[in-house]
């Protein structure tokens, strides 16, 4: 009987909790994140805009992996031993490897853009969602206590999906809660998305992108188009053709890169991610693999796999195959990405989906929005916290969650 490999997880994500589920029978898998919890990542926004209560969507890791022999410790990487293959947490502990998965994911891409880490609020973590939501309540309620007509600008900076889906929500924040709490002080706050290219959700169809910025604009939000970002400083944005425009709150929402972390691993970097073969090994280290957003394996094209949870959960379920073949003495095989398809919702009864050539949008839309965010969400006792919330807030246009818990 050929001896089960030792396989180490770094990172818990939806590529690092799914490479762990799919190895646990054929492996001795052992699971690493700095969290003892999975974040789900794309109901992060509806955190921020008082929508979901922060624990409905993390999920403890521990509780994930129950039912199998996969181990969890919590920790972050600091070195990895290529001669011992062994890899050292800041905790202290040594763990050694036969095959090392690399999932920890993405961080918020600044792109050198002056005064965008300093002054600007990203969206990657539920403290980061739990402080934009304390301040918009926070500036919220200077309005309600000054009530001098002063303006409140909030800008969202990308015109992808979480930008869309992030001003959209912030924009019926405004229409509906915050108007029944103070219509004066709500009907002074402006929101605003900014892209710097020609149109909103550019990986989707011209129609869709159309439908989208047409509805965000029946919302109140101003599409801003065209306009590329040169810096952020207190209260204002400066665009690159050198117009000035006020903003009180920045949400910094116009891409990822990978996790910065990477870089103290000792291993090839390109284009801020981890190089790697087709097969998602790591260029020169055959026992080292890279998936999900930290992964720098490219499409047939040349052009890097996008930074979603479809292609983080087929590249481990891929790298599980490869490292079970290699057990089994069988030769390794490249990825290849299937494409289900995209979708953003813009708010309620809003929502585009595109698969392939076939688009949907509006009110059907929506409801497949809803259920296959219900369907990924980890937990029952999330799925049905998540329900409760959603719920109430369909009924009664309110948003229960609009309590300032940043710390500050």
């Amino acid at each position: 009987m050929t001896e089960r490999p030792s396989v180490v997880i770094l990172g818990a994500g939806f590529g690092g909790l799914t490479a762990a589920r799919s190895l646990a029978k054929s492996a001795n898998v052992t699971l690493i994140d700095r969290h003892n919890y999975q974040t789900f990542l794309p109901l992060l926004y509806q955190v921020s805009t008082a929508g979901l209560a922060a624990d409905h969507i993390a999920h403890p890791i521990r509780a994930s992996l129950r039912g199998t022999p996969a181990q969890f410790r919590m920790g972050s990487p600091i070195a990895i031993n290529h001669a011992q293959k062994s890899v050292m947490l800041d905790s202290g502990e040594e763990f050694s490897f036969d095959h090392l998965i690399i999932a920890m994911g993405s961080a918020t891409a600044d792109f050198g853009i002056d005064g965008v880490k300093e002054h600007a609020l990203g969206m990657k973590s539920i403290q980061e969602a739990l402080l934009i939501r304390g301040e918009i309540m926070r500036r919220f309620e200077d309005l309600c206590r000054f009530n001098d007509q002063t303006r409140l600008g909030i800008s969202v900076v990308g015109g992808g999906p979480t930008g869309v889906e992030m001003a959209g929500a912030i924009a019926e924040l405004i229409r509906g809660p915050l108007k029944g709490d103070q219509p004066t002080a709500s009907a002074q706050m402006d929101i605003r998305i900014i892209e710097a290219g020609p149109r909103l959700l550019p990986s989707f169809s011209q129609s869709l992108s159309n439908r989208t910025a047409r509805d965000l604009e029946r919302l109140g939000v101003d599409v801003i188009l065209n306009k590329a970002v040169q810096s952020v400083a207190p209260r204002k944005i400066t665009f690159t053709n050198g117009e000035v425009i006020g903003s009180e709150i920045t949400i910094w929402a116009a891409g990822v890169q990978g996790e910065p972390a990477i870089e103290r691993l000792n291993l090839p970097i390109s284009r801020k991610r981890i190089d790697c073969l087709d097969t998602l090994q790591v260029k020169g280290h055959p026992h080292i693999w890279a998936i999900g957003d930290n992964a720098g394996a490219v499409d047939a094209k040349g052009n890097l796999y996008p930074m979603v949870a479809p292609v983080a959960m087929q590249q481990a379920r891929h790298v599980a195959k490869q490292i079970q073949a290699l057990s089994a003495g069988k030769a390794l095989t490249p990825f290849k990405y299937r494409d289900k398809g995209s979708m953003a919702t813009i708010g309620r009864h809003k929502a585009v989906v595109e698969v392939g050539p076939f688009k949907m949008a509006g009110i059907p839309a929506w409801y497949a929005w809803l259920w296959l965010h219900l369907i990924y969400l980890l937990g029952g006792r999330n799925k049905i916290g998540t329900m409760a919330d959603w719920t109430w807030n369909y009924l009664t246009y309110d948003r229960g969650n609009r309590h300032i818990m940043d710390g500050n």
